[in-house]
């Protein structure tokens, strides 16, 4: 029989289920993702570094884990929160159950609680801090939660990015190709996979690099990568950025949107409970169009901070907050969502040949 364990958030609340994967404790901020699919890409995504998190569709594990769909070179996840894991995976491609892939990893699960309540709770009350427990009781487990840092007071980038710098192999380099530089606070591989497709050979450097080590490489565009945590605690790669402005062409995603918008004087805040899905609608100016979006950021830019060099691009439909800028003079630009999918729609890899087709015209 599965053995019992529960997550406690930090209001008190208590939900009890089963314990899968690893059977040991985990402390993280919860947050709850809406995508339907993709649950290894969400795992592995290092923008969820320091969270626990709560897929609000029921069924997860039912196409198994496999060697392709990652993100990056480990799970990144605290814990993972189900309501229903599927033991018994049918998929042509699967080469492990979730529950070995999360043992394999040293990750805790959850199975068997009910998801929709969880979701309910952080939608009212905000995301919070939570234990998940096989071990405690839960106001054991409610004390110590309680006595432990909040989730924004770490910088989560030191953790994830790149130690060292590394060229991305995926078939053939090109000696004619465009050459990026991709600033690792977080690098999802499907931003690599989608830039070598393009034509580009793409070298990732840790979030340490300077804009002088940057620039040294001689790269012919430079991409932010996206990340975790609080933007607010990252003046050393706020600094790097700002040196990079006026360079290269620049494009940013998600935290690099939120790194561009500081390196320019702008401000960010935290959202209630971010957004985390592969449905979410965002509505581009310049064209009136509204594309459907991965995301997954729990802060944001104020509009009203930024400055008059930048033009907001695109806007979140459900609350109105920035999802794009863009820079009147150079060739700058980011989006606060993910156009790089995984899990996703791909209906915005466009932007990455638009990044191109600036390096071109650059050089």
């Amino acid at each position: 029989m599965a053995k019992k364990a529960i997550l406690v958030l930090e209001d008190g609340s208590t939900y009890e289920g089963f314990a899968f994967g690893e059977e040991r404790d985990a402390v993280g901020e919860v947050v709850f993702n809406t995508s339907m699919t993709g649950y290894q890409e969400m795992l592995t995504d290092p923008s969820y570094a320091g969270q626990i998190v709560v897929p609000t569709y029921p069924l997860i594990g039912n196409y198994g884990t496999n060697a392709d769909d990652f993100e990056s070179n480990r799970v990144q996840v605290r814990g993972f929160v189900v309501k229903e894991a599927c033991l018994t995976p049918s998929h042509f491609l699967a080469a492990k159950t979730l529950d070995d892939y999360l043992k394999d990893n040293h990750t805790p699960g959850l199975y068997g609680v009910d998801t929709r309540a969880i979701t309910r709770k952080l939608r009212s009350a905000g995301v919070m801090m939570g234990m998940i427990t096989s071990t405690k009781t839960p106001t054991v487990a409610l004390e110590e939660l309680r006595s432990l840092p909040n989730y924004g007071t770490f910088d989560f980038v030191k953790q994830v990015s790149t130690p060292e710098p590394y060229d991305w192999r995926d078939g053939q380099t090109k000696s004619d190709a465009l050459k990026v530089v991709a600033y690792d606070c977080g690098l999802k591989y499907n931003i690599l996979r989608i830039m070598h497709k393009l034509g580009c050979n793409v070298t990732a450097v840790p979030c340490s690099y300077s804009a002088k080590q940057i620039l040294d490489l001689h790269p012919d565009g430079i991409l932010l990568s996206p990340g975790p945590g609080n933007p607010e605690l990252l003046n050393y790669a706020t600094e790097t950025v700002k040196g990079l402005i006026g360079k290269k062409p620049i494009m940013g995603i998600c935290l690099g949107e939120q790194l561009l918008g500081k390196a320019f004087g702008g401000k960010t805040f935290k959202l209630k409970f971010g957004h985390r899905g592969a449905n979410h609608p965002v509505k581009e100016f310049a064209t009136g169009r509204v594309h459907i979006t991965a995301q997954n950021h729990g802060y944001a830019l104020d509009a009203d901070s930024l400055p008059k060099e930048l033009t907001v691009s695109h806007i979140n439909l459900n609350d109105g907050t920035v999802e794009g800028i863009i820079h009147k003079e150079l060739p700058i630009f980011a989006i606060q969502y993910h156009s790089e999918a995984s899990p996703g729609p791909l209906d915005n890899v466009y932007l990455f040949e638009q990044f191109v087709a600036n390096m071109k015209k650059a050089k």
